[in-house]
């Protein structure tokens, strides 16, 4: 297996061109469309990642409902081999509903479900080049547990990454020596700057021995290894919806690091795959194949300087 994730699969609800604040009072708003779509940070890079051609398994945690049977069709669908997702018995699969407006903001909110009953226990020893965990403030259990399962998975000559996602608590707390089992760590500029609390927080983030990269929407990314401070800036793709386009780039960076294991081609695919994906409404939609990230990433402008 050249990619095993862990964490997250939910169907997500997404709502176009709701209003701000929706009125109640039992009032029926219309909106623009609202579209059904594979969710959840870690099933949209195993999906993503699947598209590009590696072999993915998942260990992820759904409920005996509806919701978990669509999560696991569609993965299924897309290649992604799901005999490490476990069904809770009495817990409902997890669910979130994105309000979307115009200029690419929204609100998430999201039913957590079966995911704080996810565990390190639920993680099957799937021989894999790379473990990938995202969204590790959503599942407490899990979280306990991964400095450990991050560190067996290195003793056993994989490498790994960490995508936080957001911290509904804000607190922004990690396990103290989880960035220390991390090869990569991929938050977007907001996520590092809450992790870290610092104006830069590159140095900080590399100085736990992890290879920070961090995602900037439409700009691209920036990563800093060696005291090189490297930036990938994809291609102008106008977007329809950035939902997943974080966890799009997570697919497509690690795709290209495990291609080679060439940096400067990781980010640039992780760029390409991210712009890519915003195309269609959902995480998933237009996530590029190989060749689609192959024939853009060519063209995505990377430049570097050397730190202090």
């Amino acid at each position: 297996m050249d990619l095993l994730v862990i964490g997250d699969a939910n169907p997500d609800v997404l709502v176009f061109g709701a209003p701000g604040i929706p009125p109640y009072g039992q009032a029926e708003t219309l909106v623009d469309q609202g579209v059904l779509a594979l969710g959840g940070s870690a099933a949209i890079v195993a999906h993503g990642a699947a598209r590009l051609g590696l072999g993915v398994a998942l260990a992820a945690m759904v409920g005996r409902d509806a919701a978990g049977d669509f999560v696991l069709d569609a993965l299924k669908s897309a290649g992604v081999d799901i005999s490490a997702c476990v069904r809770h018995e009495s817990l409902p699969t997890a669910l979130t509903v994105c309000l979307n407006q115009a200029g690419g903001d929204r609100a998430i909110l999201t039913a957590p479900g079966c995911l704080a009953a996810f565990g390190p226990e639920h993680v099957p020893e799937i021989a894999a080049r790379h473990v990938h965990a995202a969204s590790y403030f959503l599942q407490p259990r899990l979280a306990a547990g991964l400095s450990e399962v991050f560190r067996t998975a290195r003793v056993r000559g994989a490498t790994t990454s960490l995508d936080t996602n957001d911290d509904p608590s804000g607190e922004w707390k990690l396990t103290e020596d989880l960035l220390a089992q991390c090869t990569f760590v991929l938050p977007n500029q907001a996520e590092a700057a809450a992790l870290t609390g610092a104006a830069d927080p590159l140095p900080v983030l590399a100085a736990t021995g992890a290879i920070p990269v961090v995602k900037a929407g439409k700009d691209g990314c920036v990563a800093l290894s060696g005291g090189e401070r490297i930036t990938a800036r994809p291609p102008v793709v106008e977007p329809v919806d950035t939902v997943g386009a974080g966890d799009s780039f997570d697919a497509g960076f690690l795709a290209g690091w495990l291609r080679d294991g060439n940096l400067r081609a990781a980010l640039a695919f992780g760029a390409v795959a991210g712009a890519l994906s915003t195309r269609g409404a959902g995480g998933v939609a237009t996530q590029p194949t190989w060749a689609e990230a192959t024939a853009l990433a060519r063209s995505v402008e990377i430049t570097s300087t050397q730190t202090a």
